[in-house]
């Protein structure tokens, strides 16, 4: 099939974090009809940033690393348009009550001038429908038919699906049209995570810009204004373990962000001054041990894409769309 006939293969993607819109992008590339169906107002997913008027924090993915060729080779590209950048933090660690220099060497990157910026730039020349749930689809006559919370049917029909979401939420949009993607999607183990953005009138006295925290509530702190490009007020992200936070997903905002700050003051960053802004990642963790790459049905022409199919983190959510695209194109 030439990139003439692509054309007339329409896939629909539900989902604009970094799965959907590498699924997306190379789709494209390679001469499909792409069109994004996202349920929130922007794109990059876990990648994300708050913002006010004075201070921004990255408040989900707080860094990427490159190992296989493929990313690298794209991360280059983010790089050489400004879109991320190198991060060198000084960098501690927290185990057995007491505090070491990491000795972590790798390349840690960042989006600049925040983390949303890699998915802006993924998705510059994408069509993304915005605050569009879907919450059914199913498939007819050869057709993908969706349903939207916000706008009811989707008028246009699609010869192809691609579902770019965490693992429960593929789950039970799915379940009804692939069965078996409920045990695969159970094997992902998805976390939570409580976060909190700690925003200072004054630069705190910490002799640190970011910090691996084992065996505490806290998994991870770090100085946002210490990453490239940053402006705005001193703030900090603190992100609690995946366990504890699973294990207190549905506590009040209030008493998980007073819970999470004492561990805090324990390690040495008292937020009794700072504002205090607390959000709940109801998936943020987990994958398939086996790392499948992706989820693919030619008969049901459907796909699965996410870091959750690829061994987690923000290159295997890269490399799940990218390769899934991959593999429509040569069905």
């Amino acid at each position: 099939m030439n990139k003439d006939q692509r054309k007339t293969i329409s896939v629909a993607i539900i989902g604009a974090g970094i799965a959907g819109l590498s699924c997306a992008t190379r789709l494209k590339a390679l001469g499909f009809t792409v069109q994004i169906y996202e349920k929130s107002r922007g794109v990059s997913g876990r990648m994300s940033t708050r913002k006010a008027d004075d201070w921004s924090a990255d408040h989900g993915a707080q860094y990427f690393t490159a190992r296989d060729s493929l990313f690298i080779e794209e991360v280059n590209q983010w790089v050489d348009t400004d879109a991320a950048a190198i991060w060198n933090p000084r960098l501690r660690v927290y185990e057995a009550k007491q505090w070491r220099e990491s000795v972590s060497s790798e390349h840690r990157y960042v989006g600049t001038p925040a983390m949303n910026s890699i998915g802006k730039h993924l998705a510059r020349n994408l069509p993304i429908e915005f605050n569009q749930t879907i919450d059914r689809i199913a498939y007819n006559n050869s057709k993908w038919l969706l349903h939207s919370l916000e706008a009811g049917d989707i008028e246009q029909q699609f010869d192809w699906l691609v579902i770019a979401l965490p693992a429960p939420q593929a789950q039970a949009l799915a379940k009804s049209s692939d069965k078996s993607i409920e045990e695969i999607a159970a094997d992902a183990n998805m976390l939570g995570c409580w976060t909190v953005i700690a925003n200072f009138a004054e630069k705190s006295d910490v002799p640190f810009d970011a910090a691996f925290i084992n065996d505490e509530i806290i998994s991870w702190i770090s100085r946002n204004n210490s990453k490239p490009n940053r402006t705005g007020m001193e703030t900090w992200t603190i992100h609690a373990n995946p366990q504890w936070s699973q294990e207190w997903i549905e506590l009040e905002k209030d008493e998980a962000a007073k819970r999470i700050l004492n561990c805090a003051k324990t390690l040495g960053l008292d937020c009794d001054q700072a504002i205090i802004t607390i959000h709940r990642w109801r998936y943020a963790s987990g994958h398939i041990n086996c790392i499948p790459g992706f989820r693919f049905r030619e008969d049901l022409k459907i796909g699965f894409c996410g870091d959750w199919l690829h061994g987690g983190r923000v290159e295997g959510a890269w490399l799940s769309g990218h390769k899934l695209a991959s593999q429509i194109a040569n069905s």
